[in-house]
């Protein structure tokens, strides 16, 4: 990863600069995250909001900040070219992910980060379709940002744990069938765990932020 589009610690609470942008975009402001990418034209080449969620969030988690168009294009699959019909279009949906970041970055770093509001537990399904996309969304962000976390955190180290935890627990999240399968196999049954996980996340959330960007400070 090129180290020229991270910003040093001194600038890790700054926020996310928006895109500038002319009047004649006020009226396509007002259309939610949920509303740009239900759009039509914009059907299945974007990730969805709760992935999305996850994503930015395990931007915003980073250590070192990364510049936003190191990892915007990953959010409509990698591609070079975005997939808007128009330039308003595209600055809206920037708009929208810049704000995300700006939002969660200080709550993260000030040990006030929770859930988005659409992910809940389910007494069926374990959790609901929106935790699992937010899971996934954070555990394919934080591959973006996974050497950056492997230098600071090293193998066998305490920190290491830590981080192994969190993914552990997001994993989980994510995929809880698998994960009752292999505690059953452990001799582990019940429940109750994805409850204490679930709860517990926006605390290693926050706690794994802070103590990354402290090691990042400290280099």
């Amino acid at each position: 990863m090129n180290n020229s589009t991270r910003q040093p610690f001194s600038q890790s609470h700054r926020l996310l600069p928006l895109p500038p942008h002319n009047s004649s975009t006020l009226t396509v402001i007002t259309l939610t995250l949920q509303e740009l990418l239900s759009q039509p034209e914009l059907q299945d080449k974007l990730i969805n909001e709760a992935k999305t969620r996850g994503f930015v969030t395990a931007m915003a988690a980073a250590p070192n900040v990364l510049a936003p168009q190191e990892w915007l294009p990953f959010l409509w699959g990698g591609e070079d070219v975005a997939p808007f019909s128009d330039g308003e279009q595209l600055e809206t949906y920037i708009e929208h992910i810049i704000a995300m970041w700006n939002e969660y970055r200080p709550a993260l770093l000030e040990n006030r980060w929770q859930w988005p509001s659409e992910c809940t537990l389910d007494e069926e399904e374990i959790v609901n379709e929106a935790t699992r996309d937010f899971c996934e969304g954070l555990l394919q962000g934080w591959q973006l940002a996974r050497d950056d976390w492997e230098t600071l955190m090293p193998e066998d180290s305490e920190d290491s744990a830590l981080l192994g935890g969190v993914l552990l627990s997001v994993s989980m999240l994510y995929d809880p069938e698998t994960s009752i399968a292999t505690l059953a196999e452990q001799g582990i049954e019940g429940l109750e765990q994805f409850e204490e996980i679930f709860n517990s996340i926006p605390m290693m959330l926050c706690g794994l932020t802070m103590r990354g960007v402290t090691l990042a400070d400290a280099e």
